[in-house]
């Protein structure tokens, strides 16, 4: 008579005893590389910390205070106003004016430059131009020039006297503007300027937004007895969509901040006709009133939001 086999224990997980059941192990595993993280990214944490999240938490208390320089030998001496720095801010006239400005620097300069970089960026892909490595490269150095080297030389070809501008508007009998002294001048001078500098970069993005529309599409189009331009409209624009939207976020914040420009060539003149909402930022610092200063930063922080969500609400899926 053969006796039944002997029951065997169930097996289990490999690193594991009786004491260690296979849940700790994992849970263990978990934590180990969970450690491993921020072991690696707590360089980065730290600075993050400490040149970034703290100074922004403590630039919008500040912005709640009547905190001047002359107040950094003895901060106990600084008083909490609340929202009055704020509603300063809305019956300066200096800030409304520079706000004007900024929000004409963008509603110009922003819609100008994507036209610019899409027209270039649609020669460059349509394979009318020749040597179209070398165009690329033209168009794109401005962008990674020095700003204050580009206003530099703009401001000497914009000058009234011996600007290359106003030569070239004598040779055919034209009598030049002072394009950086006119109050009504010199605001549109600084667009131009930004937006030949910057649509180099638009242009590269929009390339390869037109590059991803497949070609099959065009085909069907012109099958369809379609003409360029309703290509272009029905075809080429809507898949550009998520293209454009991200170029004009990114050139809408920058154009909101803008400074150097005013800040090399016009020092926010002639009667703060070319002052922005940066420059003036820049100038309460200066003055000590870092609380007033403060306040509209974040004011203008409000700004960039609303354009961002402007343009998300516009130019965003629709789905």
């Amino acid at each position: 008579m053969t006796s039944a086999p002997a029951a065997t224990a169930p097996a289990r997980p490999v690193g594991t005893t009786p004491d260690r059941p296979a849940g700790s192990i994992r849970r263990r595993q978990r934590l180990r590389r969970a450690l491993t993280g921020w072991a690696f990214s707590a360089p980065y944490t730290v600075l993050f910390l400490v040149f970034m999240a703290v100074p922004v938490v403590v630039s919008l208390v500040m912005s709640f205070t009547d905190l001047r320089s002359t107040d950094l030998r003895n901060p106990f001496a600084v008083n909490f106003v609340g929202l009055d720095n704020y509603t300063r801010l809305f019956s300066d006239d200096l800030f409304l004016r520079s706000s004007v400005n900024t929000l004409v620097f963008v509603v110009i300069g922003v819609p100008l430059t994507i036209v610019l970089a899409l027209a270039a960026a649609t020669a460059l892909n349509s394979g009318l131009l020749r040597f179209r490595a070398l165009f690329r490269v033209g168009f794109y150095l401005p962008v990674v020039t020095s700003i204050v080297a580009v206003a530099v030389v703009w401001r000497f070809l914009l000058d009234p006297e011996v600007g290359l501008v106003n030569n070239l508007l004598r040779v055919v009998g034209v009598d030049g503007p002072s394009w950086l002294f006119d109050t009504k001048l010199a605001l549109p001078s600084l667009i131009v300027m930004a937006a030949w500098r910057n649509f180099g970069f638009l242009m590269v993005i929009f390339l390869a937004g037109l590059q991803a529309i497949p070609g099959e599409l065009y085909e069907a189009a012109t099958l369809d007895g379609a003409s360029r331009w309703q290509q272009f409209r029905n075809v080429t624009l809507p898949l550009l969509r998520p293209t454009l939207l991200f170029g004009g976020v990114v050139t809408g914040i920058g154009y909101l901040q803008f400074f150097e420009e005013p800040f090399v060539m016009t020092q926010g003149g002639p009667l703060s006709s070319t002052l922005s909402v940066s420059y003036h930022i820049y100038n309460q610092f200066g003055f000590g009133n870092y609380g007033y200063a403060a306040a509209a930063s974040y004011v203008l922080f409000i700004a960039i939001v609303a354009l961002s969500v402007i343009q998300f609400r516009f130019l965003g899926d629709r789905k």
